[in-house]
C-alpha cells in the first residue's frame, strides 16, 4: 500500500509544506567518523576489562600453584601392612595452615584428599573439582568456598606403590581480592587516558574535516560571486582532486547554456529583425493612406491597395508570431515526456484536406499517397499537435516554392518489417542545391535566388519536432517531375518513426 494513501491529509499537507532538508557533506562526515568510535568505545572498554582480569590471573596464579605444590610436598603415604593400601596423612598440618594463611589480604584454604577420596586435611568446605588432572598436572578453576569466589590450584600428588595406592589430591583455593585490585588498578591505567584521548580525537577529526573541507566552501564562495551573466568556466586547479569531476561537470553545464543562451539570443535579434519588414510595411502603408485621405484623395483603387498591402503585411506578421509559438512549442523539453499515440496516416490526410483550397488558388496539384485505414502500420508514439505542425509546415513550404502548374505529394509509406513508417513531401518546385541541404534546417536561412515568401522558420520547426522524435529529416530531388513549364528539380523531405507498437 503507498505510504501516502495511509497517511492524514494533515501528514499529506506537512510533508509538502515541509520537504526534507539537504544532507550535510560534513554531517555526513562525521556521523560516519564518529558514530562508529563512539559504538566501538563501549567494546573496547569491555575487552579491556577482560584483558585486564586475565592479566590479573597470572602473576598470582603461579603463586597459587606454588602453595600446591608446597602442600603436596607435605603428603606422607604410610604403609600399614602387605598388600594394604597406604594411609594418607599431611607431615605437620599445622605449620602448613599457618603457612597458607600469612596473607592479610585475601583467605587462603587448602584440602588434601586420600587414595579412596577421603577427606585427610584442611578444609572439608572445599568443593572437589569434576574434571581430574594427571599425575604432577597442575590445574585452575573458579569456585566458591562458603559462599565466597575463589581460585583453585589443585594437582595429584602419586603414592609409593602404584599396585595398591590410588594418588593423593591436593587443593588450594584463595579469595580474589588482590586480584580484583590488580585488575582495577590495570583498568583505571588503561581506560582512564581514553577518557582525554576521545575527546580529542573528536576535536581533532573536527578540526581536520573544517580544514579538509575548506576548498570546498572557498569553492561555493568563488560561485556565489559570479555575476549571473558569467558564464566562464571555473577555474580546475584550485578545487581538490576528489571534486574535478564535479567542477568539470559544472564547467560542461556551463559551456552548454552559454551555448544555448547564445542561440537564444541570435535567434531572438533574427526574429526581431524579420518581424520588422512586415511592421515597417504595415506602418508605411498605413500612414499613405491616411496621407491620401487627409489630401482629399478619393481614389478607391489605391485606398483598396494600400488595404491591400496592410492586409498583407498583417498576414506575414501574424505568420511569424504563430511560426515563432511553434518553433518555442517544439523546444519545449517538458512536453517530450507527454506521448501518445498518433495515428499518421489520419493526420496527413486532414492537413492535405486543409491546404486543398490555398493549392487551388495557386493551381498546385495537391495530393496524398498512402494507406487509407488507420491500422498499426502507420501509428506512432509522439505529440498529435507538434506532427501536425510538421507536416503542416513541410506542406507549407512545398506549396510556397513551388510554382503553378506543379505538384506536391504527401506520401505515407508502412515499413513492410513494421519496424517504422516513412513520411515524406515532395515537391516540384526549384529543389535545394546540396551544399544548402543542412543550411536550410536553420532558423531564419533563406536559400539564395529565391523570391518566396516565408519566414525562414518553417523548416527549422520540422527539425526541431523530428527531434522530438527520435527522427532525422533528410533532403534529396524530387523522383517526379511536372509536366507543366518553369518547374524544377524538386524537393523531397524523408523522415522516419518508429512504430508504436515497436517502440512500446
Amino acid at each position: 500500500m503507498p505510504i501516502a494513501s495511509a497517511a492524514s491529509p494533515e501528514g499529506r499537507l506537512k510533508l509538502r509544506l515541509f520537504p526534507p532538508e539537504p544532507r550535510s557533506l560534513f554531517g555526513e562526515i562525521v556521523d560516519w567518523m564518529l558514530v562508529p568510535l563512539l559504538l566501538l568505545w563501549p567494546l573496547s572498554l569491555a575487552l579491556t576489562y577482560v584483558a585486564a582480569e586475565r592479566l590479573a590471573h597470572q602473576p598470582f596464579d603461579r603463586e597459587l600453584g606454588e602453595m600446591a605444590r608446597a602442600v603436596a610436598r607435605q603428603v606422607v603415604f604410610e604403609r600399614v601392612g602387605p598388600d594394604m593400601p597406604s594411609r594418607v596423612s599431611l607431615r605437620q598440618p599445622e605449620i602448613t595452615a599457618s603457612m597458607l594463611h600469612a596473607d592479610d589480604t585475601d583467605r587462603v584454604y587448602f584440602r588434601v584428599l586420600g587414595a579412596r577420596g577421603e577427606h585427610v586435611a584442611g578444609d572439608s568446605e572445599l568443593p572437589v573439582p569434576d574434571e581430574q588432572p594427571a599425575l604432577h598436572e597442575l590445574l585452575f578453576h573458579d569456585d566458591q568456598v562458603h559462599g565466597e569466589p575463589v581460585r583453585v590450584a589443585y594437582l595429584r600428588v602419586p603414592a609409593l606403590d602404584k599396585r595398591t595406592d590410588a594418588p593423593a589430591l591436593v587443593l588450594v583455593a584463595e579469595t580474589l581480592g588482590k586480584r580484583s585490585r590488580l585488575a582495577a588498578e590495570i583498568i583505571k591505567g588503561v581506560i582512564f587516558p581514553q577518557y582525554v584521548i576521545l575527546p580529542l580525537a573528536v576535536v581533532l577529526v573536527w578540526f581536520a574535516l573544517e580544514r579538509g573541507l575548506a576548498p570546498l566552501n572557498e569553492l561555493q564562495q568563488r560561485i556565489r560571486r559570479r555575476h549571473s551573466e558569467d558564464l566562464s568556466p571555473i577555474d580546475e586547479r584550485d578545487a581538490p582532486l576528489e571534486v574535478a569531476p564535479l567542477v568539470q561537470a559544472i564547467n560542461e553545464l556551463l559551456a552548454r547554456l552559454d551555448r544555448s543562451i547564445g542561440a537564444q539570443k541570435h535567434f531572438l535579434a533574427d526574429a526581431a529583425h524579420q518581424l520588422k519588414t512586415p511592421l515597417a510595411g504595415l506602418r508605411t502603408q498605413a500612414e499613405l493612406a491616411q496621407r491620401e485621405i487627409d489630401a482629399g484623395q478619393q481614389d478607391a483603387r489605391a485606398l483598396k491597395r494600400s488595404l491591400q498591402q496592410i492586409a498583407h503585411a498583417s498576414q506575414r506578421a501574424a505568420h511569424m508570431v504563430n511560426q515563432l509559438l511553434a518553433m518555442a512549442h517544439a523546444d519545449d523539453k517538458a512536453s517530450a515526456v507527454r506521448l501518445q499515440e498518433v495515428r499518421l496516416a489520419r493526420l496527413a490526410r486532414e492537413v492535405v484536406r486543409d491546404f486543398v483550397p490555398r493549392a487551388m488558388d495557386k493551381r498546385i496539384d495537391l495530393g496524398y499517397e498512402g494507406p487509407e485505414d488507420d491500422d498499426g502500420a502507420t501509428r506512432i508514439l509522439g505529440q498529435p499537435l507538434l506532427m501536425r505542425e510538421l507536416i503542416r509546415n513541410l506542406v507549407d513550404n512545398a506549396l510556397r516554392y513551388t510554382p503553378g502548374g506543379g505538384v506536391v505529394t504527401v506520401r505515407v509509406t508502412p515499413d513492410p518489417f513494421g519496424q517504422v513508417v516513412v513520411l515524406q513531401v515532395e515537391d516540384t518546385g526549384p529543389g535545394i542545391a546540396e551544399g544548402e541541404r543542412e543550411l536550410v534546417f536553420r532558423p531564419f536561412y533563406r536559400a539564395l535566388d529565391n523570391e518566396a515568401d516565408g519566414s525562414g522558420l518553417g523548416l527549422a520547426i520540422v527539425k526541431e519536432i523530428a527531434t522530438r522524435h527520435d527522427s532525422t529529416v533528410t533532403v534529396g530531388e524530387a523522383r517526379v517531375r511536372a509536366a507543366a513549364p518553369g518547374q524544377g528539380p524538386g524537393a523531397l523531405f524523408t523522415l522516419r518513426f518508429a512504430l508504436a507498437a515497436a517502440a512500446g
